[in-house]
């Protein structure tokens, strides 16, 4: 497996080595120890989510607050996506900045998102099926969100605004200059 840092470093493209014969390919797709390694700290999934979404729906920008914070790792099962993570840590030399990230069932690969970071996708094919693992289970009173549109985060969801289709919820999320301080960069939020 590679571990790919993106432009902010604890957001890590996995790319799995991909074994191809006559039967087909093979590959593996999660190795706690490896990642583990990579990271410098434990993380330990207990949920995992999917969902199957058409083209232009947007799930995002989501997150949960402290001490439910989630990290992520996010595949695309079926078709291709564009993955966004948002740094929502005060202090950190990334604050506001973003990751966005294609995800396809053609080129395997995971996205690791940390803790601390808001979430979200954009489905770019006809449909689209997402798988993520969680290390922290789904809290509704610690559910938070930030607009996919702030402008201030200045991202390209790679499709006309008046064609994005959004649960009621995230069209109606604040903008991140008004978002309480949730995550501190100085703060560990591995320690258990």
């Amino acid at each position: 497996m590679r571990f790919i840092p993106q432009s902010i470093p604890e957001v890590v493209l996995i790319q799995p080595k991909v074994y191809e014969d006559m039967r087909g390919s093979f590959c593996e797709t999660f190795r706690q120890d490896l990642l583990e390694d990579f990271l410098g700290h434990s993380v330990r999934f207990v949920q995992e989510n999917e969902s199957k979404s058409p083209k232009g729906v947007l799930r995002g920008l989501h997150f949960q607050s402290s001490p439910y914070a989630q990290s992520k790792l996010v595949q695309v099962t079926q078709g291709r996506v564009l993955d966004v993570v948002v740094d929502l840590r005060r202090g950190s030399p990334n604050y506001g900045c973003h990751v966005a990230q294609e995800l396809s069932d053609e080129q395997p690969g995971q996205l690791f998102i940390p803790k601390g970071m808001a979430h979200g996708f954009v489905v770019l094919s006809e449909w689209a099926t997402v798988s993520y693992k969680v290390d922290n289970p789904y809290r509704v009173e610690h559910e938070q969100g930030l607009a996919f549109d702030d402008p201030d985060l200045k991202i390209d969801w790679l499709l006309p605004p008046d064609t994005l289709i959004l649960a009621p919820r995230d069209q109606h999320q604040g903008r991140l200059a008004n978002l309480a301080p949730f995550f501190d960069y100085h703060d560990n939020l591995y320690l258990e």
